[in-house]
């Protein structure tokens, strides 16, 4: 197959430098960007394939002549190249009730290794994806990789505090969050001073901007988007194109 990378985008453009998209000869994975410029890619991507060629740049201007109104200009390097393993952050859902089977759904496209963990193997059953069967659900809290995201959502206030309480007591982790409401985070506040763990780190509730909908799809919607915030880095001052 062939990698298609943005190597240069300068000015308004619908992909950053480093987005990648491979082509083979029957099928695309991934994008950079979409719209005409994707359309050139492919097919400059299929003759390198039908031709035997190894390498190849595209210097694209995304203006009317090509049929995008970004007005930014992209280069494009063009090799024979498989995509690379991908090392993405770990997601560790605690919980596969209904907001836990969704969150690992709606996360599964996403670039992150979502692991739904629980101590009931009839909510594990319901699931789709990866999917852990322990009675001792802080262990993993321990044993996970910096960086790693930590959702939680069981069916025990109880036991939500104490994997809360378990996640903060590590600097480490990207994110720290639990199902609940502005009652329930009083509540923990309370329990964690107890136990000499700052709450300050916690985000409850999760997905803070579903304004009262509680449909287990709706709140996972918002929570995964508030997970793919805590990946971006920094968005630049003028937005780029995305369409």
């Amino acid at each position: 197959m062939i990698r298609v990378r943005v190597t240069r985008a300068q000015g308004s453009t619908p992909r950053e430098a480093g987005a990648e998209m491979f082509v083979g000869p029957d099928g695309v994975t991934g994008t950079i960007g979409g719209g005409q410029l994707e359309y050139m890619a492919i097919d400059r991507a299929r003759q390198m394939l039908a031709r035997g060629e190894t390498d190849a740049t595209m210097d694209v201007p995304l203006g009317p002549q090509i049929g995008q109104c970004c007005g930014g200009r992209v280069m494009l390097t063009l090799d024979r190249h498989g995509p690379a393993p991908q090392d993405h952050p770990e997601a560790l859902i605690f919980g596969a009730g209904h907001v836990g089977r969704a969150l690992a759904r709606a996360l599964e496209p996403l670039p992150v290794n979502v692991l739904l963990i629980d101590s009931r193997a009839e909510e594990l059953a319901l699931a789709s994806g990866p999917t852990l069967l322990t009675p001792l659900p802080e262990a993993q809290i321990r044993e996970a990789r910096p960086g790693t995201f930590v959702i939680i959502l069981t069916h025990d206030h109880a036991l939500d505090f104490l994997l809360a309480a378990e996640a903060l007591s590590r600097t480490d982790l990207a994110y720290v969050g639990m199902i609940g409401s502005a009652t329930k985070r009083a509540q923990f506040t309370r329990f964690a001073a107890s136990r000499g763990v700052d709450p300050a780190g916690l985000i409850c509730p999760i997905g803070a901007g579903f304004s009262g909908d509680k449909r287990p799809e709706i709140i996972a919607a918002f929570t995964a988007a508030e997970l793919m915030a805590r990946l971006t880095v920094t968005l630049p001052k003028k937005h780029p194109c995305n369409s």
